[in-house]
C-alpha cells in the first residue's frame, strides 16, 4: 500500500470513506488503497488541528461485506427482554424538583455497617497514627504490609474536599444503600432527561439465578442522550468556550492543540452527521480502531448522539482480535486511520483492518464538509450506550454491554468524587480510550462534569522517561519536571503494592497528593472501591472503602459472608447503576461466570482481604491464586513481598504444576538498574518471601526478567509468562498487543540461566 506519512505539521485531517467493496469487484486486482489524499474536487472536513504527526487521514468502511452466511447488520437489541421482576416496594412518593422521596425497603445491615464505620475509627485520635499529607513515607514504612503507615489528609486538604470527613461519607454511603432509588434519582436529576425515568420503579433487579433470569435496570423509561449532557449541556450552561479537550502528539512540540466545548460540539455533530448519512441508525453497531486522537472521543461522541452503539478496539490488537470483535457485532460501519506513530515506531491500523475484513476498499471518497448542529436521538436510559469486549486470550471475546443512563450517572459521579474534581483543574488520565478507564474517565466521566481534558497520542517514555512530567508541567509553567501543579493521583489496573504506592506517593506526587488507588472493572462501569481524598487515612496498597451504592462482601467457598478481619472472594450485594446489563449475545455466559457461582451476588473473580479496621485489600484474581500443598496463596501477595526488596524494581508470580505439591511458585523479577544477578540476591529474595508470608510462600524458581511482557497500557500479560515458566512455548498465542513484544524472547533466552 502506498503510504505517505507526513511527519510536519502541515497536515490537516479529514475524514475519508471506503465503501466497503470485495478486492474481487469491479476494478479486480485486490490493489491497496492508494495514498489517503482528497479526491479531485471533492470536499474536505478540516478539524481546528493540524494532523497527527502519523495519520494522514481517517478511514470509514462502510456496509461491509464479511465471509459469513449472513451479511445482514443487526441492530444491537435497544432492550433486553425483561422476562423477570424482583418485587420491590416503594413508599407513596411525587417527584417534587430534583427531589425524589423514594424508599426501598432494602435494608443495610450491621455487619455492613460495622465494616464502614471503621472509617470513623481509624481516622480518630490516637488512632491514626501515620504521616501527614505533604511528609514523605520512610523507605521502612513498605517492608512490611502488615505494619504499614497511615497517610493522614492534612486539614487545609480536607476541608476544602467534596467528601471532607469519614462522617460525611458514611451520612452519603448509608443513604446510598438504604434508599438507593432515593439517591441515585437526586444524582441524575442533574443531568437532563427529555422524559423522566417512572418514579415509582427507579430500579429493578435480580442477581439470584434460582429466581429466574438476571437482570438489572436503573432509569427505565427515562429519556436521555449521553453526548447531549456531555457537550450542549455543557454549553447552554454558559461554558462553551472552556477548554474540553487538549492535544498532544507522538512528538514533542509537534501539532498541540485543543478545542473548546462549542468546537467540540461542532466536530461532533460534523461526524454524527455523516454517519446518518451512510445509513447508521439507532442500534446500529459502529467498531472504533482508532490510536489517542482527539478524533476518539469525536467518534465516540458522535455515536451516541445519534443513539449507534460504539465498540472501540484498542489500537493494539492484530486482524484476527480485530476479526473476533467484528464477526461478533457485526458493525454497520468501522472507523480507522492509516497509521499512527507510538514512540519511534510506525503501526499501520489500515493494513490490520483490511485483515480482519480479507478485503481491501477501494475508489474512497473524501467526506463533505457537514452541517456543525445535528439533532440529538434520545434514547431510553436501559439502551445500549456501547460494547467492550475483553481480552480473547482465554476463549472467546466477550462483549460487555452497558446501557445509558445508569453508567451516565455512575462515571460521572464516581469521577467527581473519586478525584475531589474542581472546575479549574486540568485533568489527564493516561489511558486509552480502547479500554473500559478510557470510556470512563478519558471521555465520559470527565466531559459530564464539563472538565478538560488531556489526551496524549504517543507512548509514556518517548522520547525519553520524562515526557509525561513534560505535559504535566507544560499546563501550568512551572519548572521542568518540577510536578508542582499536580493535586491528586489516581491509579487502576495491576494492583498497586506498597513499595510502588510509596514510590508513586514520595517521588511523584512530592508527598503532596493523595492518591486514589482505585478497584474497579470493566464490568462495574465505574469505581467500586476506593479512596475519597481527604475524606480518610490511606494504607499503601489499601483500595479502601466502597463507593456510594456498592456493598461489597467477602464469602468464603460455600457463599457464606464472613465477617471482620478476613479474607475470600469478592462479590458485591445488590445492583448499582453503573452495572453492566449482559454479554452481547450470550445472556447464558453472563449468568454462568457472574452469577451462578454464588447466587444472589455480582461475582468479581478477584480474592480479597479485609483488615481489623475494615480496609479492603486485592489479592489478584482468583485464578491467579497458586495452591501449594494446601496453601491457598494470591499472586500479588508475593509480588509484594518481592518487590519490598531494595534490590527489586518488578515482579510477576505464576503457579507452575509441581509434582509433590500440586503447583509451585515461579518468580519473574526485574531488577533495580545497574543491579547484576547473582545467586546470593535470589537466596535474598526468597528470604523475603519467607519472612514476609512465610515458608509455604517461597518461590521454587526466580527467573531474571530485563523486563516484563505488558500491554501499552501497562497490563502484565500473564497468560505468556505462565507458558514460559511451563516451557510451553508453541502456546504463546497472539503478542501483538505488547509494548514490546521482544521482551518475550529475552525471557525465554534467560529460562535456563
Amino acid at each position: 500500500m502506498a503510504m505517505n506519512l507526513k511527519l510536519g505539521p502541515q497536515l490537516q485531517s479529514y475524514y475519508k470513506v471506503r465503501e466497503g467493496q470485495s478486492a474481487r469487484g469491479a476494478g479486480g486486482g485486490g490493489q491497496g488503497v492508494q495514498e489517503a489524499k482528497p479526491s479531485a474536487g471533492a470536499a474536505i472536513l478540516p478539524f481546528s488541528r493540524p494532523c497527527s504527526t502519523s495519520i494522514n487521514a481517517i478511514i470509514i468502511y462502510n456496509n461491509i461485506r464479511r465471509t459469513q452466511k449472513s451479511t445482514r447488520h443487526p441492530r444491537i437489541p435497544l432492550q433486553l427482554p425483561l422476562q423477570w421482576s424482583d418485587s420491590i416496594s416503594f413508599s407513596n412518593s411525587t417527584i417534587s424538583g430534583s427531589s425524589y422521596s423514594l424508599f426501598f425497603t432494602r435494608k443495610m445491615s450491621n455487619l455492613q455497617l460495622r465494616h464502614v464505620e471503621g472509617v470513623v475509627t481509624v481516622a480518630a485520635p490516637p488512632h491514626a497514627k501515620g504521616v501527614t499529607l505533604g511528609e514523605p513515607l520512610s523507605s521502612d514504612d513498605a517492608l512490611d504490609p502488615h505494619h504499614l503507615r497511615l497517610v493522614v489528609p492534612s486539614h487545609q486538604f480536607s476541608q476544602n474536599a467534596l467528601i471532607p470527613s469519614p462522617d460525611k461519607y458514611l451520612e452519603m454511603y448509608k443513604r446510598s444503600i438504604e434508599d438507593p432509588a432515593g439517591f441515585w434519582s437526586d444524582i441524575a436529576s442533574q443531568f437532563f432527561w427529555k422524559q423522566p425515568w417512572n418514579a415509582y420503579s427507579v430500579f429493578s433487579e435480580n442477581l439470584d439465578v434460582r429466581n429466574g433470569p438476571v437482570h438489572i435496570q436503573w432509569f427505565k423509561g427515562g429519556s436521555t442522550n449521553i453526548s447531549y449532557n456531555c457537550l450542549d449541556r455543557i454549553v447552554e450552561s454558559g461554558y462553551g468556550d472552556k477548554i474540553a479537550l487538549f492535544w498532544e502528539a507522538n512528538d514533542p512540540g509537534v501539532g498541540a492543540t485543543s478545542l473548546t466545548y462549542n468546537q467540540l460540539l461542532s466536530r461532533v455533530c460534523q461526524l454524527a452527521n455523516y454517519l446518518k448519512h451512510i445509513g447508521v441508525k439507532k442500534g446500529d453497531a459502529v467498531v472504533v480502531y482508532l490510536p489517542m486522537l482527539m478524533e476518539l472521543p469525536i467518534t465516540m461522541l458522535a455515536c451516541a448522539r445519534i443513539g449507534a452503539v460504539h465498540s472501540v478496539v484498542f489500537a493494539g490488537f492484530s486482524a484476527e482480535s480485530l476479526a473476533q470483535r467484528i464477526v461478533d457485532c457485526k458493525p454497520k460501519v468501522v472507523i480507522t486511520c492509516n497509521a499512527v506513530k507510538r514512540g519511534s515506531k510506525t503501526i499501520h491500523l489500515k493494513d490490520i483492518v483490511d485483515g480482519a475484513l480479507l478485503q481491501s476498499a477501494q475508489n474512497g471518497d473524501v467526506v463533505p464538509k457537514y452541517p456543525t448542529h445535528c439533532e440529538v436521538e434520545w434514547v431510553d436510559a436501559e439502551d445500549p450506550l456501547f460494547l467492550l469486549y475483553t481480552s480473547g486470550s482465554t476463549g472467546k471475546p466477550k462483549g460487555v454491554l452497558h446501557t445509558t443512563g445508569g453508567y451516565m450517572v455512575y462515571t460521572a459521579t464516581t469521577f467527581k468524587y473519586a478525584f475531589d474534581y474542581k472546575p479549574t483543574d486540568i485533568y489527564w488520565c493516561t489511558a486509552d480510550c480502547g479500554w473500559i478507564t478510557g470510556h470512563s474517565y478519558v471521555t465520559y466521566g470527565p466531559l459530564l462534569n464539563g472538565a478538560s481534558v488531556i489526551i496524549y497520542e504517543g507512548a509514556p517514555n518517548y522520547p525519553d522517561s520524562g515526557r509525561c512530567w513534560d505535559i504535566v508541567d507544560k499546563y501550568k509553567y512551572v519548572t521542568r519536571y518540577s510536578r508542582e501543579s499536580l493535586r491528586i493521583l489516581g491509579s487502576v489496573g495491576e494492583p498497586i503494592n506498597p513499595s510502588a504506592w510509596r514510590w508513586f506517593y514520595n517521588v511523584v506526587g512530592d508527598s503532596r497528593c493523595p492518591i486514589s488507588d482505585t478497584w474497579w472493572q470493566t464490568e462495574t462501569g465505574g469505581f467500586m472501591i476506593t479512596p475519597l481524598p481527604g475524606a480518610w487515612p490511606q494504607k499503601p496498597g489499601s483500595a479502601t472503602f466502597p463507593f456510594f451504592g456498592v456493598q461489597p462482601v467477602i464469602v468464603d467457598e460455600k457463599g457464606v459472608e464472613l465477617e471482620g478481619e478476613c479474607s475470600g472472594y469478592l462479590c458485591v450485594k445488590n445492583s448499582w447503576p453503573g452495572a453492566f446489563r449482559t454479554l452481547y449475545g450470550d445472556h447464558e455466559r453472563y449468568e454462568t461466570t457472574y452469577f451462578k457461582p454464588f447466587p444472589g451476588y455480582y461475582f468479581t473473580g478477584d480474592g480479597c482481604s479485609r483488615d481489623k479496621d475494615g480496609y479492603h485489600w486485592l489479592t489478584g484474581r482468583v485464578d491467579d491464586v497458586i495452591n501449594v500443598s494446601g496453601h491457598r496463596i494470591g499472586t500479588a501477595e508475593v509480588e509484594s513481598a518481592l518487590v519490598s526488596h531494595p534490590k527489586c524494581a518488578e515482579a510477576a508470580v505464576v503457579g507452575v504444576e509441581h509434582e509433590v505439591k500440586g503447583q509451585a511458585i515461579y518468580a519473574f523479577v526485574t531488577l533495580v538498574e545497574g543491579v547484576p544477578y547473582s545467586e546470593e540476591l535470589r537466596k535474598s529474595l526468597v528470604l523475603t518471601v519467607r519472612e514476609q508470608i512465610g515458608a509455604f510462600a517461597a518461590p521454587d524458581r526466580i527467573h531474571w526478567a530485563p523486563g516484563l511482557p505488558k500491554t501499552r497500557s501497562g497490563k502484565i500479560m500473564r497468560r505468556i509468562l505462565r507458558k514460559i515458566a511451563s516451557r510451553q512455548l508453541n502456546e504463546l498465542g497472539d503478542t501483538s498487543t505488547l509494548a514490546d513484544p521482544s521482551i518475550v524472547d529475552q525471557l525465554i533466552a534467560l529460562a535456563d540461566s
